[in-house]
């Protein structure tokens, strides 16, 4: 994925549409037309940076601006009070962006960061982790690059990426083999989900090579890998947080997915100064 992609750039678009309608009044009143200033982006805390690519398009966007130092890319750790990137240009094109701009990087920076700290709490287990489709709409392509920014694997962009069976798919065909049995006409990787030791049997009767155990306590799940014995990769998802991510990669499982590195992560404190 890319930080310029359409859609991304359609983001940008409606975000300042949103923020400066038909115009930032308070610049236009208070700074003259000629001005030009320097500003920098500071990290107020300690974060991992992810979105500080976005600022040439925000600023292009508004007419553009003189020069666009990134002095963090994303993906880089950061102590608070250090400068992320330094730009150059009409001070009233700058001060215009401000507040999109920071919008953008705090609540990515936020999901970079929790995402680091998830990554960090597994290391050494080999277990991967991977993020889910409970994003902002209408961000999701930027939630999934700042994961990936922190260091996690994305899952799945949309519905059309690849096969997940979760349980109301089984009870929408009835049953765990008419749905994966339909499933495999489709050509694209199949992953289905098993809560039941029943279901697992199953799964792994027809041949499943991908499954996900949904809302296991670690004990259980530690169980059903011992049971799987490698016949299938595993994937570990519901309710997993920062406390139990570590219990629950040490107990095998390939993947442990988290909706919580996009759903709960808070935006970081960033600010802007003109200098």
């Amino acid at each position: 994925m890319s930080w310029r992609h359409p859609e991304i750039t359609d983001a940008i678009r409606r975000a300042l549409a949103e923020d400066v309608g038909p115009g930032d009044i308070t610049t236009e009143a208070c700074v003259p037309p000629g001005a030009r200033a320097e500003g920098l982006f500071l990290a107020r805390q300690p974060l991992v940076v992810a979105g500080v690519e976005l600022l040439g398009e925000i600023y292009d966007q508004l007419g553009g601006v003189d020069r666009i130092e990134v002095l963090h890319p994303s993906g880089d750790e950061v102590r608070a009070d250090e400068p992320v990137a330094r730009v150059q240009g009409p001070t009233r094109t700058l001060l215009t962006a401000e507040r999109t701009a920071l919008n953008f990087l705090q609540r990515l920076s936020g999901v970079a960061t929790v995402a680091r700290r998830f990554v960090r709490a597994v290391e050494g287990t080999g277990c991967r982790v991977l993020d889910t489709r409970k994003t902002t709409p209408g961000l999701r392509r930027l939630e999934k690059l700042a994961v990936a920014a922190g260091g996690a694997t994305n899952h799945r962009l949309g519905l059309y990426d690849a096969v997940l069976i979760k349980n109301n798919h089984i009870a929408a065909a009835g049953g765990v083999r008419r749905a994966l049995e339909r499933a495999a006409a489709s050509g694209k990787p199949v992953q289905i989900e098993v809560r039941t030791r029943q279901e697992l049997v199953e799964a792994l009767a027809c041949g499943a090579s991908h499954l996900l155990l949904d809302n296991l306590p670690p004990a259980e799940v530690a169980e059903a890998v011992r049971f799987i014995a490698g016949r299938a990769k595993v994937e570990v998802s519901g309710g997993v947080t920062l406390d139990s991510v570590r219990a629950y990669a040490e107990t095998g499982a390939d993947f442990v997915s988290a909706g919580a590195l996009t759903h709960s992560a808070p935006a970081v404190d960033l600010s802007f100064r003109i200098l």
